[in-house]
């Protein structure tokens, strides 16, 4: 089925657009939720909410494609999972070395930017992407959007880990280069 018929039966709060939603984007959703969570249990738990959340969303939102914007809703009821789940002990896995790598890039969100600075922010990250050859801006990504770990990207791209780890190092030098010409990166 296609994107605007499931978001035809969303809006006409049909319950067929959930099960339409599960037979094609489930198994992207699933595999990001297990990709972060590590956990078969919380995978499918997330991806439940995730098309709560949806159905919750839409109307009023009217988002097409869908494919990006499930993604986007299951990444961040991952993360929450996630963040709840290891609040009490931090480190040690691939979310938390993927952000301790962007931490001297990307601000956290709890920073006190504005909505108008996180929404620049956000623009300068999507031209910064499409700016990159698309070897380095599929690595890139699957560090930080999915949060593969560098050994599955060198496994997956057949390179040697030190290639990807000098790629994306590479990659955050620019991005911070970039952000300081946009006058988004704040210096101490």
């Amino acid at each position: 089925m296609e994107d605007a018929e499931i978001l035809r039966l969303f809006n006409a709060r049909s319950e067929t657009a959930i099960s339409e939603s599960r037979r094609k984007f489930g198994p992207l959703i699933r595999a990001l939720a297990l990709r972060l969570l590590r956990s078969k249990e919380d995978a499918e738990e997330t991806e439940n909410d995730t098309y709560l959340k949806v159905w919750n969303a839409v109307p009023p939102a009217q988002p097409l494609p869908l494919a990006p914007y499930f993604s986007a809703v299951c990444r961040r009821t991952a993360l929450d999972r996630l963040r709840a789940r290891t609040r009490a002990k931090r480190g040690g896995g691939v979310y938390e070395a993927s952000l301790s790598e962007l931490a001297e890039v990307i601000p956290d969100g709890d920073d006190g930017r504005t909505y108008a600075d996180t929404v620049a922010l956000k623009n300068a990250l999507n031209a910064f992407l499409s700016a990159l050859t698309p070897d380095a801006r599929l690595i890139f990504l699957r560090r930080y959007w999915w949060f593969c770990s560098v050994e599955e990207i060198a496994r997956d791209r057949g390179m040697t880990q030190g290639a990807v780890k000098m790629s994306l190092s590479r990659t955050r030098a620019r991005l911070k280069d970039y952000l300081k010409e946009e006058q988004l990166y704040e210096t101490e």
